[in-house]
């Protein structure tokens, strides 16, 4: 269930308004096709990027102008068949990671409306969390696109840099600006980049970046920070020593980085002269109504003015420096794992103490885009408080499809539900990107993850998707006389059996036929009718062979069957 829709907080001084805090909604939904890949999803913007005769306010009433024409993003989803719903409220110029700078007011927390939203796309993140659109579109220099998801259950993707056209977006620092997506799950997100992406000779950081077509190996090795900090909130490590727990079931392998050099890259954002940038996208009018932008993003912002062109060449050298010092780690990791932020704190905090609380946010966020790195923040868990937990999974440039992927699969091994919808997650997606057609096999006994037959699936580069029930409709046996011991799967009549457990696995097909090959009588592989609604391939048995064999079903899975045989007291 959605829950209530929390109270608004207001700002001081705040402009009266009829909406929310988070959305300012169209008088009639806006569409240009019926027609497309996107066709009947509902979408939102941050209140940065222009629609056409809508007006941009970035946050700030005083720098309000009415766009003539779509940003680039806009136009390319309009004409996919998705449908504008209204523009989200953000921290004021996007500069923020926490919700509250607005003077529309404090966008809460879908979950729990003491607590910030995060930001700077603070209300994107909660219309999509909340259900009220199918996917938003926020922007993301520090990390805006990334702690919102976060905090709020949903999925944030953030393209490599140059990746989607920044053509009609308030800039906040242009050069590492990004367009970033909100979503309930990894597969809306990516439906709606493969529209998004593209080339724009009219965007000066537009790129044509070439997209890595294959997934992570099977044994992937996912880099963990050496320094972890989370401001003193063990709810948030536990949480996230069960995300690594969870990817280690995935497949993968954790590996210890030096996180020295992310960290001072981070610090550069706004300790150096990099802050120049983001005085120099509001330069003209900043100059001119310093007043009327609100604290502390006057300040940050004025800071830019300290510093000469020299300084920032020299910050530019110095961040190069920090970039090869942090290359190395790629030699020994697939894909860095961080928490996507290291707490969780109420408005009030936020507004009592506005740029350490904020700064702390953004502990695993602001070197992404300075070094170059794709980002995806999933869903990792519910901590006790109720209050939600993410990871966030970076890797190079042009590894998109391949965060896709393995953060689809760790999404949907969480159970989590959409946002704070109550409703469980859709079937997965393909990832169109990757290349090589795949094949998802069910395992029911000794192929499992360490067990005896594992290898056989390992080795021909399948990994593991997940875990998953067979639909209540069949009988699973202890079949005599094989080695390693082997169970056998039989369908029945439809509600006749029980719900068995099993392993979901994604193989390519050019390997799929040795698979089978290797499959004995009376085992076969079949169809299985899962209780999601899935089908997918998986071993079946022969009835003739379930004769006389140890009826198991109520055990539930091979598991719990092996298990039991090692706790029988020994009998002479």
């Amino acid at each position: 269930m959605v829950q209530a829709r929390p109270t608004p907080v207001a700002a001081a001084g705040a402009p009266a308004r009829a909406e929310a805090a988070w959305i300012t909604r169209l008088a009639q939904p806006l569409r240009t096709s019926e027609a497309g890949a996107l066709a009947g999803l509902s979408f939102a913007a941050k209140d940065n990027i222009d629609v056409a005769g809508v007006p941009t306010t970035a946050g700030c009433p005083a720098f309000a102008y009415q766009p003539t024409a779509h940003a680039s993003v806009v136009r390319r989803l309009l004409d996919a068949g998705a449908a504008l719903a209204g523009k989200t409220n953000l921290d004021q110029f996007a500069c923020g990671l926490n919700g509250t700078r607005s003077p529309f007011g404090a966008v809460p927390n879908a979950f729990d409306p003491a607590y910030v939203s995060g930001g700077s796309s603070s209300g994107s993140a909660y219309v999509v969390a909340a259900g009220e659109v199918d996917f938003a579109l926020g922007t993301d220099t520090a990390g805006s696109g990334r702690v919102p998801a976060g905090l709020n259950n949903i999925v944030g993707f953030k393209p490599s840099k140059g990746l989607v056209s920044t053509r009609g977006v308030v800039p906040a620092a242009q050069s590492v600006d990004c367009v970033s997506i909100f979503a309930r799950s990894v597969g809306v997100a990516v439906q709606v980049l493969e529209q998004a992406l593209g080339y724009d000779a009219d965007d000066p950081y537009s790129r044509r970046t070439p997209l890595c077509d294959q997934p992570f190996p099977s044994a992937f090795r996912f880099g963990v920070p050496d320094a972890l900090t989370f401001d003193g909130d063990a709810q948030a490590q536990a949480a996230f020593e069960t995300a690594v727990a969870r990817l280690r079931q995935l497949g993968g392998q954790p590996v210890t980085i030096g996180y020295a050099p992310l960290a001072e890259a981070a610090a550069m954002l706004y300790d150096s002269a990099l802050v120049a940038e983001r005085y120099a996208a509001v330069r003209s009018f900043f100059d001119a109504h310093e007043a009327d932008v609100v604290e502390p993003v006057r300040s940050i912002i004025a800071a830019g003015r300290a510093y000469s062109a020299a300084d920032w060449c020299e910050a530019q050298v110095k961040l190069r420096t920090l970039a090869q010092r942090a290359a190395a780690m790629w030699d020994g990791i697939d894909v860095l794992v961080v928490p996507t932020a290291p707490t969780h704190y109420t408005i009030r905090q936020m507004l009592a103490d506005p740029v350490a609380l904020n700064r702390n946010l953004g502990a695993y966020t602001n070197f992404v885009n300075l070094l170059d790195h794709a980002a995806l923040s999933v869903p990792a868990g519910m901590r006790p408080d109720g209050l939600p937990f993410g990871i966030t999974l970076i890797a190079p440039c042009g590894s998109d499809w391949q965060l896709a992927d393995l953060g689809q699969r760790f999404h949907h091994a969480t159970g989590l539900p959409q946002g704070a919808t109550g409703k469980p997650l859709p079937p997965m997606q393909a990832i169109g990107g990757l290349g090589g057609q795949r094949v998802q096999l069910a395992v029911v006994g000794a192929h499992l993850s360490g067990m005896p037959l594992n290898g056989q699936l390992t080795e021909r580069q399948a990994r593991l998707v997940g875990t998953a029930h067979t639909a209540p409709d069949y009988r699973f046996f202890a079949l005599p006389g094989t080695v390693p011991r082997k169970p056998g799967l039989l369908r029945t009549a439809s509600g006749t059996g029980g719900r068995v457990a099993l392993e979901v696995w994604d193989m390519p097909v050019e390997h799929y036929g040795s698979f089978v090959a290797l499959v004995p009588a009376p085992l076969s592989i079949g169809t299985l009718k899962l209780d999601d609604g899935r089908s997918v391939q998986g071993f079946l048995c022969e009835a003739e062979a379930t004769t006389g064999a140890e009826d198991i079903t109520s055990f539930g899975g091979w598991r719990a069957y092996m298990a039991s045989l090692s706790a029988a007291p020994f009998t002479a």
